[in-house]
């Protein structure tokens, strides 16, 4: 949608009285804007969301609700929450009452009587500053699109990528050890695609507010488990030595996502060996003290200069290279650390004495601290594993216009013991659904003829619907993805590439 100039922008002006009112649309009116008006407080509610002006001129005193509580709803409106809004008064006139205005979210306060070139001058400059605001909307947006393309057309071919390794040690699992290190450097450098398109996702994540988390009482050793194991190939591969201490007191738990805390404490032990020489030494040390937890990772690598402790966590930071190195990575790491943390309600710094005298990020967490909160936890991890518990399936359907990706999976499926048949089409898969009988299907949402959106909603009007589980198998894996998925009928939505944990859940052990 074109952004329009502030000529053709569109002005509620909301006044009691006709007098002031009159005066001040004229004003706006030849200075060349469109003026539409209210008299109150519910008028200017309804108008702002039925019309969508640009500014709203609020007067702070109406005959049913003060100014000061129109701005403030409609700044926790989503809806409404973006136009601007330019209070005006001529009784509220102290400092106390343009300080209470700018804190509601009014953006400027004038105090009446209004020269008319004060007035216009005030309003252009804030729609000059909605001009750009709208316009960071809009590229903010392009950027979100542009990742989530991005990771779809990434994910397309890790998919049958990682599948063919996965088969390839099915089908001949004792090979000789040049041949296993050829096949474990693939599977590395395939994870690290992986998470960094994952990274690429949580970026446009977290500008929206979209980071969602599934609480459970978590046990830390476990976190601590899944980090050591998602790190130790980059760790042993640069010769590091990895220390890990924990408390004795069994066992220490947190209220939060036991992904993302693994997400988390995996990122700094890869951040740890990335800038830290071959052979160096990284600890992991877990205490409690009162109702907190303490996790610190040091290393003695490269360490961070004292101007750039502060900016370590900011979104695509760089800093920690030494002079003439280039290290991989986005700079979206420690970022999604903090993020994380903070969503846990915990808090995470880092220290370094100085360049080549190491670095050590520690993290605070919230124990948790009452019977009541550790139950709400528990419950919430009993009706996740009830969720998760499916009975083995065999019959099986893979619908993928991506041929490899599909004959990749089928071929490993089958290998396990599995009746597979694959689809390439929408129409196909409706076709070999009615005469197989599938008890599972994989279906990609983009497919040549037919949406699988649309191929899901025709497979649920099927007599046979409630005999299989649909799973979107996809590479669009924003949460909106899956919530679209999910309304059209899909049980699960599965990112590409398929993560073969899911897959066991399952019963489809590959």
């Amino acid at each position: 949608m074109p952004l329009r100039p502030y000529k053709d922008a569109l002005i509620l002006n909301v006044d009691d009285s006709d007098g002031a009112r009159y005066a001040k649309s004229r004003i706006l009116i030849r200075a060349g804007l469109k003026v539409i008006e209210a008299s109150n407080g519910e008028d200017a509610l309804a108008r702002a969301r039925s019309e969508s002006p640009i500014l709203i001129l609020l007067d702070v005193k109406l005959p049913d609700i003060n100014g000061f509580e129109v701005c403030r709803r409609l700044k926790e409106d989503p809806a409404t929450q973006a136009i601007l809004i330019l209070q005006t008064s001529a009784s509220f006139i102290g400092a106390a009452d343009k300080i209470r205005a700018l804190d509601g979210g009014a953006d400027n306060y004038l105090v009446e009587p209004i020269e008319p070139d004060e007035l216009i001058a005030n309003v252009k400059a804030l729609l000059r500053l909605g001009q750009v605001e709208r316009e960071l909307r809009e590229v903010d947006r392009r950027k979100d699109e542009f990742l989530a393309t991005l990771a779809h057309e990434l994910r397309n071919p890790l998919g049958p990528i990682r599948t063919a390794l996965q088969l390839l040690r099915r089908l001949d699992p004792d090979v000789p050890p040049a041949q296993e290190n050829a096949r474990n450097t693939i599977q590395r450098h395939t994870d690290h695609l992986v998470r960094l398109v994952d990274d690429l996702l949580d970026v446009a994540r977290i500008s929206q507010g979209k980071i969602s988390l599934r609480h459970e009482a978590v046990d830390l050793h476990s976190v601590v488990n899944n980090a050591i194991e998602t790190s130790t190939p980059f760790i042993e591969n640069k010769g590091h030595r990895l220390t890990v201490t924990f408390p004795d007191e069994q066992p220490v738990e947190v209220c939060g996502d036991q992904v993302r805390l693994s997400q988390i404490l995996a990122n700094l032990l890869l951040n740890a060996a990335k800038f830290t020489s071959p052979g160096g030494d990284i600890s992991l040390s877990v205490t409690v003290h009162e109702q907190s937890v303490y996790i610190r990772v040091s290393d003695n690598g490269i360490g961070i200069e004292p101007e750039s402790v502060n900016i370590i966590f900011d979104l695509f930071s760089q800093n920690g290279h030494l002079h003439g190195q280039v290290q991989d990575g986005l700079g979206i790491g420690l970022s999604l650390v903090k993020t994380l943390v903070e969503l846990h309600g915990g808090s995470v710094k880092a220290t370094s004495e100085g360049l080549g005298l190491g670095s050590t990020f520690e993290i605070v967490l919230p124990l948790i601290a009452s019977t009541a909160a550790s139950s709400v936890c528990l419950d919430t991890a009993t009706n996740k594993q009830k969720v998760s518990s499916v009975l083995p399936i065999k019959k099986i359907l893979i619908v993928d216009d991506n041929a490899d990706a599909a004959d990749m999976l089928a071929e490993l499926l089958t290998l396990t013991g599995h009746n597979v048949q694959t689809a390439y089409t929408g129409m196909q898969a409706l076709d070999v659904t009615a005469q197989f009988g599938p008890e599972i299907i994989f279906l990609d949402i983009g497919l040549p003829d037919l949406s699988g959106y649309e191929v899901a909603t025709r497979l649920r009007a099927l007599p046979n619907a409630q005999a299989f589980t649909l799973i979107a198998l996809t590479g669009y894996g924003q949460d909106h993805d899956r919530q679209n998925a999910l309304a059209s009928g899909f049980d699960d939505h599965f990112a590409k590439p398929v993560d073969f944990e899911k897959l066991s859940a399952l019963g489809l052990s590959v």
